[in-house]
C-alpha cells in the first residue's frame, strides 16, 4: 500500500497533498504574517495621537519585534528541524494572536514593547521559515513558483485587510482596539485549522513521494531538490555563507527604501501637486509590484537562479531610474515603482531560493534561519537609516544613489555565492 501511495505520489497528474500544503502556506502568510507585519503601518498614528506620544515612541515596539524575530530565528529554525511542524507552527500562530489581542488591551507604551516582542517570537517561523521548509520538503519541481506564489499572499493580505482595519480604527475613539481584537480573532480562527489539521512535516509523513519526484530537472542552474547538502555547522564556516548573509542584511536595506517613497512624491508638493497627490498610489505601485515579482521570480528561479538575480536587481535598478530621472511623468513614476517591487520581493523569494540552491536541503531550515538573521537585524534599523538619509542634505537623490550601490553589492554577493557553492551531490 505504501508503494502504491508514493508511486501516485510522483505523479503529475491529479491532486497531490502538496496543493494541500501550499494553501496551508498561503493561510499562513495571508492571515497572521499580514495582519502583524503588513497591517503595522494603519496602527502608528492613531493609537500615538490616543497615548499623547511621538509616533516613533510607539513605533519602537515594531523594533523590538524585528530584534525579537532575529534572536528567535536560530531557535525556531532547530525547532522546526526536528520537532512536528504542526507543534511549532501552531504555537506560533497562538502567539501572534495572543500578541495582536494583547496589543488591544494595552495601557503603556511598555505593555506595546512587551507585545511587541511576543509578535516577534510568533511571526518569525511564519515569516522566514514556514514556506520555504514546508514547500522545500513537500516539492521537488515548481519549488520557486511555489514559494513566490504563498509569499506573494504577505502583500496581498496588506492590500486585503487594511482597509478593514482602518474602518474598525475609525469606528471609534477606542477603535484601534476593536481593530487588533479582530485581527487576533482572525489569525486564530483563520489559521489554526491549517497549522493543526492539514500541515505535516514531510511526504513521508502522508505515506507519499514528493511533488515532482521522479521527474528530470528542467536546467542545470534550478535549486538542489535533493535532501542532500552540506550541514549546517560545515556551511557556517564557508565564504559562501557569509555572502549569502551579507546579501540577506543589504536586501532588505535596499527594500525599505520602499517606505520612503511616499514621502519621494511628497515632496513634489509645490512644484508638481498632481504627483504629491498620487502619493499613495506610488505606494500601491510598488505593492503591486512586489506580489507579482514574487511569483514571476519563483518561476523564473525553477529555471535558472543566476536568471532571477538578474531579473531582480536590473527590474530595481530600472525602477530606480524611472523614479529618480521622471518624477513629472505619473505614469513612469508608477511603473518606477512596480519595478522597484520587483526587487522588493527578492528578500523573501531569492534568499531562501539562494540558500537551497548553495547548500541543497539536508539542513536547509538550520542555515536559512541564520542567515535570515542578518535581514531581521537590519529590519531594525534600516528605516531609522534610510530617514537619516533623507533627511540629509544628500536628500532622495542620495537615497536613489545608495539604493544603486546595495542592489550592485547584492549582484556580486549573490553570483559570489553561487559560483563559490559547494557541491551537494
Amino acid at each position: 500500500m505504501a508503494e502504491k501511495n508514493v508511486e501516485k505520489g510522483a505523479r503529475t497528474g491529479g491532486f497531490h497533498y502538496a496543493y494541500a500544503i501550499v494553501a496551508s502556506c498561503i493561510a499562513i502568510t495571508f492571515l497572521p504574517c499580514a495582519l502583524v507585519l503588513s497591517c503595522a503601518g494603519i496602527f502608528f498614528t492613531p493609537v500615538s495621537q490616543y497615548f499623547g506620544v511621538a509616533t516613533a515612541e510607539f513605533t519602537l515596539y515594531f523594533s523590538v519585534l524585528n530584534i525579537a524575530q532575529m534572536i528567535t530565528l536560530p531557535v525556531a529554525g532547530k525547532l522546526l528541524s526536528r520537532l512536528d511542524a504542526r507543534a511549532v507552527l501552531s504555537a506560533a500562530v497562538v502567539l501572534c494572536a495572543v500578541g495582536l489581542a494583547g496589543m488591544s488591551m494595552c495601557q503603556a507604551m511598555w505593555q506595546f514593547y512587551v507585545c511587541g516582542a511576543v509578535l516577534g517570537v510568533g511571526v518569525c517561523p511564519l515569516i522566514y521559515l514556514s514556506v520555504p521548509t514546508l514547500v522545500n520538503a513537500w516539492c521537488v519541481k515548481r519549488v520557486g513558483f511555489f514559494v513566490g506564489l504563498c509569499m506573494a499572499f504577505t502583500g496581498i493580505g496588506g492590500v486585503v485587510f487594511n482597509p478593514v482595519g482602518t474602518a474598525l480604527i475609525n469606528s471609534g475613539a477606542e477603535g484601534w482596539r476593536t481593530a487588533y481584537l479582530v485581527f487576533a480573532a482572525i489569525v486564530a480562527v483563520g489559521t489554526l485549522p491549517f497549522t493543526l489539521l492539514v500541515v505535516r512535516s514531510r511526504p513521508e509523513d502522508k505515506g507519499l513521494a514528493p511533488y515532482g519526484a521522479g521527474e528530470a530537472a528542467e536546467g542545470g542552474d534550478a535549486p538542489q531538490a535533493e535532501a542532500s547538502g552540506v550541514p549546517a555547522a560545515q556551511a557556517m564556516r564557508m565564504p559562501a555563507f557569509f555572502a549569502l548573509a551579507a546579501f540577506c542584511g543589504v536586501i532588505t536595506l535596499n527594500q525599505t527604501i520602499y517606505q520612503f517613497l511616499a514621502g519621494y512624491a511628497q515632496s513634489f508638493a509645490d512644484t508638481m501637486p498632481a504627483i504629491a497627490a498620487a502619493s499613495g498610489i506610488v505606494a500601491s505601485a510598488a505593492m503591486g509590484g512586489q506580489a507579482v515579482g514574487k511569483v514571476v521570480l519563483g518561476a523564473v528561479n525553477d529555471r535558472s537562479v543566476h536568471a532571477g538575480v538578474v531579473l531582480g536587481i536590473g527590474a530595481g535598478v530600472a525602477g530606480v531610474t524611472l523614479m529618480w530621472l521622471f518624477p513629472s511623468a505619473l505614469a513612469l513614476l508608477l511603473v518606477g515603482a512596480f519595478l522597484f517591487g520587483v526587487v522588493y520581493a527578492m528578500t523573501t523569494v531569492q534568499t531562501p531560493l539562494l540558500v537551497r540552491t548553495v547548500f541543497g536541503s539536508a539542513d536547509y531550515t538550520n542555515i536559512y534561519s541564520r542567515v535570515s538573521m542578518v535581514g531581521s537585524l537590519m529590519s531594525a534599523v534600516a528605516a531609522v537609516l534610510w530617514g537619516l538619509v533623507v533627511d540629509s542634505a544628500g536628500g532622495y537623490p542620495l537615497m536613489f544613489v545608495l539604493g544603486y550601490g546595495c542592489m550592485a553589492v547584492c549582484l556580486v554577493l549573490a553570483l559570489f555565492s553561487l559560483k563559490a557553492r559547494p557541491s551537494v551531490a
